[in-house]
């Protein structure tokens, strides 16, 4: 019998979720010194489950993202992490679950500290914030270490300080991080926009380091998700929510092309996160267009590349769930510029489950992308991520 697709090519799963422990910020950040600011849980009245509290306030359920194999869909989740799949928290049962699924690494990524660190804004203090960045970050080695070569840690940013940022980065990598979670949307947060030279310390730094800048969905204000309604209930609206982050990260790409940022720092990698694959040819395109009807290469000679040269040589983009709109960019832009992802544990995972239509990896692999060209499909699965993350495979 011939060897299937994981068979013969270890996957690199570039985008996965870790819940954190309850103990990660009062085994690590100073109670005694900042009290109940510092991240912790304890057990809600109010929605009859275990809860994080964020300086003080009642943040999210602890096991709310931990959804990979649960009996109801999502917005419900597992009322503890002790009744979700363990793998959501422990690195043995993770690497269990990776078998099983056919993964060989993965790309790790935060729940707690938001998908760009924006929830320890509401700590207040910045020194309480940069040290809960920091416990985070060296959780995450610590938990990757059981091993490396099968975990691959994204590091967290306190965007909201450059020169914090400049040096977490230096410390960080030499840890053994292999990129940084960054937001691409600080404006939500008072911050100057991405494509500001605000920022161009941070982008010296992630280049010299040779870290790729990744840009998670709903690293902006998800705020704005809570009032998204349809005329059909609550699960449509979660829906809809959904699908409306995974569209954002449109704009980040818009503005790291069309603002010159990719073309001021060439050599610096930008990776779209768990937004889906589909768009993309459409957007390569538009841009393309209108970078040349509105007059915009006479207006900026100095850059050579249309937007899609530019996103071909230092952008990315991951799909996971996508069957034919996944092929249809592969087969418009080529495999060269596109990362395959499980999103585990969180409700889009590809966690096969009572309440899900997902299918194992290994199989979702093998069926819908098992015909495409070896060196293709190699791309896809494992060499485009692991040149990206440094992973010697």
């Amino acid at each position: 019998m011939a060897a299937t697709v994981v068979e013969r090519i270890k996957v690199i799963d570039a985008d996965s979720h870790i819940s954190e422990p309850e103990n990660l910020w009062t085994n690590r950040v100073s109670t005694q010194k900042w009290g109940e600011l510092v991240p912790h849980v304890q057990y809600d009245e109010a929605i009859k489950e275990d809860r994080w509290f964020m300086g003080g306030k009642p943040f999210m359920p602890t096991a709310g993202a931990a959804m990979a194999g649960w009996k109801e869909p999502p917005p419900d989740h597992p009322p503890s992490l002790e009744e979700a799949d363990h793998g959501s928290w422990s690195a043995r049962d993770r690497l269990q679950r990776m078998d099983e699924y056919g993964i060989w690494a993965q790309v790790i990524y935060p729940n707690v500290g938001g998908f760009g660190s924006g929830n320890f804004l509401a700590l207040k203090d910045p020194e309480l914030m940069y040290e809960c960045v920091k416990a985070y970050n060296d959780f995450l080695l610590d938990w990757c270490s059981i091993d490396m070569k099968r975990f691959i840690p994204i590091m967290a940013m306190p965007f909201w300080d450059v020169d914090l940022c400049v040096k977490e980065m230096e410390r960080c990598a030499k840890g053994g991080h292999k990129g940084v979670l960054m937001t691409n949307q600080p404006h939500v947060f008072d911050m100057p926009r991405i494509t500001e030279r605000h920022w161009d310390p941070l982008w010296h730094q992630a280049t010299d380091l040779g870290m790729s800048i990744n840009f998670h969905i709903g690293s902006g204000d998800l705020t704005k998700l809570r009032g998204v309604t349809v005329d059909n209930g609550r699960q449509a609206a979660y829906a809809k929510a959904t699908v409306s982050i995974f569209l954002d990260n449109s704009q980040a790409l818009m503005d790291i092309t069309l603002s010159g940022l990719c073309h001021r720092f060439p050599k610096l990698n930008f990776v779209s996160v768990e937004s889906g694959v589909g768009w993309v040819p459409f957007l390569l395109e538009a841009m393309d267009w209108q970078w040349l009807n509105s007059g915009c290469r006479e207006e900026h000679p100095e850059m050579d590349l249309l937007p899609s040269e530019y996103f071909k040589r230092q952008c990315y983009a991951c799909f996971w769930f996508e069957e034919k709109s996944a092929l249809s960019a592969i087969e418009q832009i080529g495999p060269d510029n596109l990362l395959y992802e499980t999103d585990f544990p969180h409700p889009t995972s590809m966690s096969p489950g009572p309440n899900s239509v997902a299918v194992y990896p290994k199989d979702f692999i093998e069926e819908h992308l098992g015909h495409l060209p070896e060196d293709s499909l190699k791309k896809l699965l494992q060499t485009n991520s692991a040149r990206i993350y440094h992973l010697e495979v």
